[in-house]
């Protein structure tokens, strides 16, 4: 059935321009109806502020039957806004993760979660490259790379995440804090920004998944004519970072996969080079997965017929 989504608006001492300010001071929530759909739980909005990164709009799902009197565990998914409503989206598009994500707790194949859904500013790319990657580029990466090494901002964006936009949610919400209930995933670039968040906090995040990562860390611009000469640089250094930081695997979990048409028809060499990295590292198949969709494109409506593997992978009971 469908249920209402909710807005919540913080009202917020005013930052220091560009964010820069001391930690923001929430004075007031103010609720109201939103227009995007979902079909099953409900969804709560508001805006948050930050010190770290751009405020954002947050949507965190909650499923049916929510009860402060359960505790649940939580996932993080990038680019919040093509998760649950199609109707919102360019393409008529969205990852379906409130139905999947219902239908696998219904027929008890996943714990009891609840979704945030952190949506993406205009500095997304700059966002979602993995910082300290960019530091293992060779000298001639970095010049080709100049102009996304000197923007980048992913250190900032977890940050965000992890100091300000988690304790929220935990004291917000009924959830278990430990890494085994914290889970991030994202799709193209918001893969690459999941793997790194959970090589950069592997004592918040016990689990990633990465669908249709986009190992070029670049836009994909038709008129970018140097684009078939650069792509293969970032790749190259985010490997190297990858031997030194992937978690131990141990105590963590990491899915990959991807398709074989447009965009991730380029996929498959680097997500070979990076499951050769993670065999190294010590991951088998108790903790490391990757996965290859003939068929499927770069877009949510091929995430959203397959999005119900790395959920079980992650969450499964």
């Amino acid at each position: 059935m469908t249920r209402h989504l909710f807005i919540i608006t913080l009202g917020v001492s005013l930052l220091l321009a560009a964010c820069n300010g001391g930690s923001p001071a929430k004075s007031s929530i103010e609720i109201k109806d939103s227009p995007v759909i979902v079909s099953s739980g409900k969804v709560e909005r508001f805006v948050m502020p930050c010190e770290y990164a751009k405020e954002r709009i947050i949507d965190v799902w909650l499923p049916d039957g929510y009860s402060k009197k359960n505790k649940y565990s939580v996932l993080y998914a990038q680019d919040g806004h093509n998760l649950f409503d199609a109707t919102k989206m360019f393409n008529n598009q969205e990852w379906r993760l409130d139905e999947v994500t219902d239908s696998l707790m219904r027929e008890d194949k996943i714990k009891k979660t609840i979704i945030v859904g952190i949506h993406c500013t205009r500095y997304r790319f700059a966002e979602y490259l993995p910082q300290k990657a960019t530091d293992y580029l060779s000298e001639e990466g970095k010049i080709a790379l100049k102009e996304e090494v000197e923007n980048c901002k992913s250190d900032s964006y977890l940050k965000f995440v992890v100091e300000e936009l988690k304790p929220f949610i935990d004291k917000n919400y009924s959830v278990r804090k430990g890494p085994g209930n914290t889970s991030i995933i994202g799709s193209s670039m918001g893969g690459l920004i999941s793997l790194y968040a959970i090589c950069e906090y592997p004592e918040v995040f016990g689990s990633a998944s990465c669908i249709s990562t986009h190992w070029p860390g670049l836009i994909p611009n038709p008129r970018d004519t140097t684009y078939s000469l650069r792509e293969g640089y970032f790749p190259e250094a985010m490997y190297r970072y990858m031997r030194s930081s992937l978690p131990d695997p141990a105590s963590h979990k990491i899915y990959f996969d991807h398709g074989d048409l447009t965009l991730d028809a380029a996929y498959g060499p680097y997500q070979q080079e990076a499951d050769r990295v993670m065999e190294n590292a010590g991951y088998n198949s108790d903790n490391w997965m990757t996965r290859v969709f003939p068929g499927d494109a770069h877009v949510e409506s091929s995430w959203a017929s397959r999005v119900h593997i790395p959920l079980m992978f992650m969450l499964g009971k």
